[in-house]
């Protein structure tokens, strides 16, 4: 069975050959909180360690996204 998270988004800082996502960690949320900013100050309530459920994968987004340069 393969290690790692696999990713398809190869415009992300952290995408890597074979479609691996080379984060350390990932964070990922609901579509609900998606334009949520986790390290703005206005997030300090919903805070990284919340819970929320989700029906479907189709309702989930990831946090660690980051555009290359």
């Amino acid at each position: 069975m393969p290690e790692g998270v696999k990713c398809s988004v190869s415009n992300c800082t952290f995408w890597g050959q074979g479609n691996q996502c080379n984060a350390n960690q990932i964070m990922v949320d609901i579509d609900k909180h998606g334009a949520v900013d986790y390290s703005s100050e206005f997030a300090e309530g919903l805070g990284m360690n919340h819970k929320d459920t989700a029906p479907q994968s189709s309702t989930t987004c990831c946090h660690t996204f980051k555009p290359k340069e």
